[in-house]
């Protein structure tokens, strides 16, 4: 079975992005810091940068998002840049949407999170679940499904925005030594698996 991993671009100051969803230019200046081109996604990237995210992306067998993600992307037209299968947990399925693309691979899922991550296991195999930074990636940790996260560290800081987690409960969690690190244009990648008691 694959892990849970969160996966988010982050500012040093914990945010995924500023107030009302500024501060994208600075988090994501590393998609336009090179010259390779990542297949269906606009961006242009430096060599590190292709051959982690080309590494990260090849291990996902699924993305676990919210509705928020959802409504904002229109689901990606019905298929996401990385031709990946998406779950959404959500409190109600949009019929519409689902009529206008019915060809879409996309799961919604109204029983929550820890039902939404058993479906999309099931999806991806020995692949691993992908899920976003926020309610989701909180609800992991709390849930004690979380088995990694992988960062990309801007030099940036936002002051206040989406943390990549929200206030939570659960006590403190001990991370191994990250593994890889891997320096890029104005980011640095770094993975950790979280350690277990």
């Amino acid at each position: 079975m694959g892990r849970v991993v969160v996966g988010a671009t982050v500012s040093l100051d914990g945010f995924v992005s500023g107030p009302n969803d500024t501060g994208t230019e600075h988090l994501f200046a590393w998609f336009d810091g090179g010259d390779r081109q990542f297949p269906n996604f606009p961006a242009r990237l430096s060599e590190p940068d292709y051959q982690y995210m080309r590494e990260f992306n090849e291990g996902i067998g699924v993305f676990v998002i919210g509705r928020r993600m959802f409504d904002q992307t229109d689901g990606w037209g019905g298929r996401h840049p990385f031709d990946k299968p998406i779950v959404v947990v959500t409190h109600t399925v949009p019929e519409e949407w689902v009529a206008a693309h019915p060809d879409a691979p996309f799961t919604f899922v109204t029983e929550g999170v820890a039902a939404a991550i058993e479906q999309a296991r099931a999806i991806a195999g020995n692949l691993s679940v992908c899920v976003t930074p926020g309610k989701i990636a909180t609800e992991c940790l709390e849930l004690g499904l979380l088995d990694e996260l992988s960062i990309d560290l801007v030099p940036v800081l936002l002051g206040s925005g989406v943390r990549l987690f929200d206030e939570s409960d659960v006590a403190s969690v001990l991370l191994e030594e990250p593994d890889p690190v891997v320096q890029g244009v104005r980011v640095t990648h770094l993975r950790y698996r979280v350690r277990r008691p």
